[in-house]
């Protein structure tokens, strides 16, 4: 859809070097200048309210030093949207906090997995779930350490993790996890090759933990079933929906994805494993229109005084 307007809109943002290489990619630029929109570099290390003007600011950047600067740019200028709050975003940088928002929405069919929070070695003597179990570190802040993750086959695979993390109850779900990614009202969704299946009866033959860095090496050594990736279905449209209308409403954020796999023992039932804010978005079919469009859409919301 164009978006052509007699003014451009100035979108400013701040982003990580990382997160900038992979998200404002030239075909991005392109696509939302003909189409009304400027994305402009805001520099996090200077006062907001010398840069600019801007219509709106997207960011993800944390620290005291860059919220107190959003703070004193807002409260000079209160019309102009921030995407997102640093206090809704906080809510997925944990683990716990981020799955409970899906469980409080109560849509049929969809769950989160079991899991256990672990602030201490001696946690694990009331441990109550069922092997294999996958260690997820608590906090979830995109940075290196957030990312180490591991497969738990028994209790000795746990004597050397350091605590705090998080156990989930390992689902088989046939090797595919689809990933929706929201941008306002705009979702899509994708299928991608995830961990393979543990059957029962390869259990017994797995001992100890591996990293998720070598799970594929699981699947070579017969340890997992294979999946037909190709002919997995999408998980319904209505549903994905659901999901992130009450998503949006109840997180109070724009930008973010969820990833969703399917139980192979009921098929019918959908497990939000994990919620991440400002994704990789150019993995995303038609990502410069959907982003545009949504930019767009933001700043004229705003100036038309819409919620």
């Amino acid at each position: 859809m164009s978006k052509l307007s007699s003014k451009t809109n100035q979108v400013g943002y701040a982003l990580t070097p990382k997160k900038e290489k992979t998200f404002i990619l030239p075909s991005l630029l392109s696509h939302a200048s003909k189409n009304g929109v400027v994305l402009t570099k805001i520099d996090p290390h200077k006062p907001l309210i010398q840069q600019g003007p801007f219509d709106c600011i997207i960011h993800k950047l944390y620290g005291s030093d860059w919220i107190q600067n959003l703070k004193n740019f807002t409260s000079q200028n209160r019309d102009i949207p921030i995407i997102d709050s640093p206090d809704s975003i906080e809510v997925l940088h944990n683990r716990i906090s981020m799955l409970e928002t899906v469980s409080k929405l109560k849509i049929t069919n969809t769950g989160v997995p079991k899991q256990f929070t672990v602030t201490e070695v001696t946690d694990l003597e009331n441990l109550k779930l069922t092997f294999p179990l996958i260690m997820k570190p608590l906090d979830a802040d995109g940075s290196e350490t957030s990312h180490k993750m591991h497969l738990i086959f028994d209790n000795d695979g746990l004597k050397n993790l350091t605590p705090p993390f998080v156990l989930q109850e390992f689902i088989n779900h046939g090797g595919v996890v689809f990933k929706v990614y929201v941008a306002g009202e705009y979702f899509r969704s994708v299928k991608r090759r995830s961990l393979p299946d543990i059957p029962d009866d390869e259990m017994v033959n797995l001992k100890g933990s591996l990293p998720f860095s070598q799970v594929s090496n699981l699947a070579a050594a017969g340890g997992g079933e294979g999946c037909d990736f190709e002919k997995s279905q999408m998980p319904p449209e209505s549903l994905v929906k659901e999901l992130v209308k009450g998503l949006r409403e109840d997180l109070k954020l724009n930008l973010f994805n969820f990833d969703v796999i399917r139980d192979v023992r009921n098929k019918d039932n959908y497990i939000v494993i994990d919620i991440n804010y400002f994704p990789g978005y150019a993995k995303m079919p038609d990502f410069e229109s959907v982003i545009t469009d949504f930019l767009w859409d933001i700043v004229h919301k705003e100036k038309n005084g819409e919620n």
